[in-house]
């Protein structure tokens, strides 16, 4: 087995190598104001009930309308989406329609009042669980109320940041199934 020779590293970059997954697009509805933003900042929390939690700033457009409504969608978009994702990063939807800028097509939700993105493979409505730590740490903690998944491309090509402006693509799947006991999957 490798070992590594490790060198002192910038705690504050620490982010780089930890990104927890796939960027995603939040779609949110409020007093007939909408937006949809980009965030790579999230987690899963539990499996039943499907709880996520995600970190948005409060300085962001979308955290107003996220916390008064208790509740937004989780769009996964692929790899082909980049420059549309990091667009969207870069432009508030103070200033500007990102649905409209960006040619995003949009369909009603059925359990919450955000749009899904018709674009992305997969969209999760999501409802306010928990707002303990919305105030201190911007952290809103979700109960995945309805998901919608395509069923093609089976394993969408996902994109995940890195920082400094970098991204990388999911890959190929790689199975230890079989290595893993009853119940631990």
């Amino acid at each position: 087995m490798r070992r590594y020779r490790k060198l002192d590293y910038p705690v504050a970059e620490v982010r780089r190598f930890l990104e927890p997954g796939p960027v995603v697009l939040v779609s949110s509805a409020w007093k007939g104001q909408r937006n949809v933003m980009t965030l790579g900042w999230h987690m899963v929390l539990e499996f039943t009930p499907s709880l996520l939690g995600t970190m948005i700033s409060s300085g962001n457009h979308s955290f107003e309308l996220i916390r008064r409504s208790r509740q937004c969608v989780l769009n996964l978009p692929t790899a082909d989406l980049l420059d549309t994702v990091v667009g969207i990063g870069n432009c508030s939807g103070a200033e500007v329609d990102k649905f409209e800028r960006f040619g995003l097509e949009t369909t009603p939700a059925s359990a919450v009042d955000a749009p899904l993105l018709a674009q992305c493979p997969a969209s999760f409505e999501c409802r306010l669980h928990d707002a303990s730590q919305v105030k201190r740490h911007g952290l809103f903690i979700w109960e995945v109320v309805k998901a919608h998944v395509a069923k093609v491309p089976k394993l969408p090509k996902t994109l995940h940041y890195r920082g400094d402006g970098q991204f990388m693509r999911s890959g190929a799947e790689v199975s230890r199934r079989g290595l893993f006991k009853p119940g631990m999957l």
